[in-house]
């Protein structure tokens, strides 16, 4: 897929134009510490020209919606129909309806059978226009063109970069308690085009996405024991890392995606070990009578965060990627697991159990500013968007299934995610290229 500029922005980012007398403005920068966030109201009208412009706006309008920091306006009120994107739109009568934000678009199927999208992006208090873009595309990726869109209207409102254009693979889980089949799924972060990775003859865990390929590393459990492997989505090529002495689990890919740290299980003692992809040699990184176990790495590949409870208690710990300087950074009350290291390098997600309850939190790198972000009978396994600002779990009540679930950095937007089926084990990828 294509991505060609055709207008540069015009004005300045479009929260600091002034606003009409009596009209209140949201604030959309993106501020971790900030407590509540107005969603922008925004209008995003059917594209015209060939088909699947009402599907492309509607898929557009869905993405801006979960990030919980804009408010789509139902397409009853609008007052213009079939927008020339050639022509400005009647600013007055857009305001009439409070739309901050317009968005516009137009479909042309070129000689050669691919779609062309142009769009733009237009302030309505200012009358000026924010961002004009242009994609091209075959005609089967038209989802990912409204992802691509959806992604170039967040980063101009909000100067964070998007998440829409992107895939999660998960555990996908059916049958009763005791006998679960589990699955490798993937879909979009839409929760469309689900399909499966593996067939369910064995046990799928911990599935885990490289930030520089379209490749994935899990967990299969077998009743002949445990391996990891390496998936290739684009291929389907699968390969396992090898055999090892007792159970491997947990890994995860480093920021370059050369290397593959995961633990290893001997005689009930877990440690965490590294494996080179390319020349396959190992090292062991931790040595103590603990469980060491969900390592990740920090996104300039120089430090490992992991779970141990060589204090007693599980907790999380950060040393460096060979293996030295480990230290304690989870002090507060509770168990603390599966930490997980932002792609920004500013926070690591973890879950924690305090009594009954499970919740998903954040704390920065040395352990400072820890905020808990939900709480349930059960949520688990916190996953990052690739901008940082949003993270994957999945949560379970009593007598129920897995689901997906979405919670902003706050804590403030938490929603189901949008796929219905029961799920565990969530990673998203890096944005599509």
């Amino acid at each position: 897929m294509t991505l060609r500029p055709v207008l540069a922005a015009l004005c300045a980012i479009f929260l600091a134009g002034a606003a009409l007398p009596g009209v209140a403005r949201a604030d959309i920068e993106i501020d971790v510490n900030q407590g509540e966030v107005r969603p922008l109201p925004i209008a995003i009208p059917a594209f015209s020209g060939a088909g699947r412009g009402a599907e492309m706006a509607s898929v557009i309008a869905g993405n801006l919606e979960r990030s919980g920091l804009f408010a789509p306006i139902d397409a009853a009120a609008f007052p213009e129909r079939n927008l020339d994107i050639g022509i400005q739109p009647d600013y007055a009568g857009w305001n009439s309806i409070n739309a901050q934000a317009l968005v516009n678009g137009a479909i042309t199927v070129e000689a050669d059978g691919k779609l062309r999208v142009d769009f733009r992006l237009w302030d309505v208090f200012s009358g000026e226009q924010l961002l004009g873009l242009q994609f091209t595309s075959t005609s089967e990726n038209w989802r990912r063109v409204a992802h691509k869109i959806s992604d170039a209207v967040y980063e101009r409102l909000t100067g964070e970069k998007g998440y829409f254009d992107t895939r999660v693979v998960f555990v996908a889980e059916s049958g009763p308690r005791g006998a679960r089949v589990k699955r490798l799924m993937i879909m979009d972060q839409d929760g469309a085009n689900p399909s499966s990775l593996t067939d369910g003859s064995y046990v799928v865990m911990t599935p885990r996405f490289s930030s520089t390929s379209q490749e994935i590393t899990y967990m299969a459990l077998r009743p002949t024991g445990s391996s990891i492997y390496l998936f290739n989505i684009e291929t389907a090529r699968q390969e396992t890392l090898g055999r090892f002495p007792g159970m491997v689990f947990a890994p995860r890919f480093s920021p370059d995606g050369g290397r593959v740290a995961f633990s290893v299980e001997r005689g009930g003692n877990s440690d965490i070990w590294v494996m080179n992809l390319a020349t396959r040699a190992q090292a062991k990184l931790t040595s103590d009578p603990g469980i060491d176990t969900s390592p990740s790495f920090s996104p300039d590949g120089t430090r490992i965060a992991f779970n141990s409870d060589r204090g007693g208690s599980p907790q999380i710990y950060v040393m460096g990627a060979d293996g030295g300087g480990a230290r304690r950074v989870s002090y507060g009350q509770g168990r603390y697991m599966t930490p997980v290291w932002s792609p920004n390098g500013d926070f690591i997600a973890f879950t924690k159990q305090t009594g009954s309850q499970f919740h998903i939190g954040v704390m920065r790198p040395d352990g400072s500013d820890e905020r808990i972000l939900t709480s349930s009978y059960l949520d688990e396994g916190p996953t990052w968007a690739p901008n940082g600002r949003v993270l994957m779990f999945f949560r379970e009540t009593p007598g129920g299934s897995p689901r997906l679930w979405t919670v902003d950095i706050t804590g403030r937007i938490l929603r189901p995610a949008p796929y219905q089926g029961s799920g565990s084990d969530p990673a998203w990828s890096p944005l599509l290229n």
